[in-house]
């Protein structure tokens, strides 16, 4: 009970990243055609347009990667008290989120570049604690 107590609010960063990143990767899997249509359209316009599907498996799979980190970090938190699979997790986090950043700005959506900043906030504070 001490893990938990002492490692709560990385525990709780950990659940909503891993809710973010397995859900949108779950998505990408159960939905492969939508997701790919509608980011096909996004980019239209962009320098990544002819590279759309190369790009979104790439996301895919460092979403699934940083979420299935996190979600073995949380187990390796409560059991050990090992928080490095979930700061590898948070970090493939971070880096989806630069990523997706950079396709939003050039795709010219500076609104959705701008919501990506939350949750970017909440990863990097979650590198921070679990390096403490």
């Amino acid at each position: 009970m001490d893990l938990f107590k002492d490692n709560i609010t990385e525990l709780l960063i950990l659940l909503f990243l891993i809710v973010t990143f397995l859900q949108s990767g779950v998505d990408k899997v159960t939905d492969w055609n939508g997701n790919l249509s509608f980011i096909k359209d996004h980019f239209k316009n962009s320098p990544l347009k002819n590279t759309v599907p190369f790009l979104l498996a790439v996301i895919l799979v460092i979403e699934l990667l940083a979420g299935a980190f996190m979600f073995v970090g949380v187990f390796n938190i409560l059991t050990t008290g090992s928080k490095e699979l979930a700061l590898l997790g948070v970090q493939l986090s971070g880096l989806t989120l630069v990523f997706l950043l950079i396709g939003q700005r050039l795709a010219k959506d500076y609104a959705g570049a701008m919501t990506l900043a939350v949750y970017f906030i909440i990863t990097i504070f979650g590198m921070f604690l679990l390096n403490q």
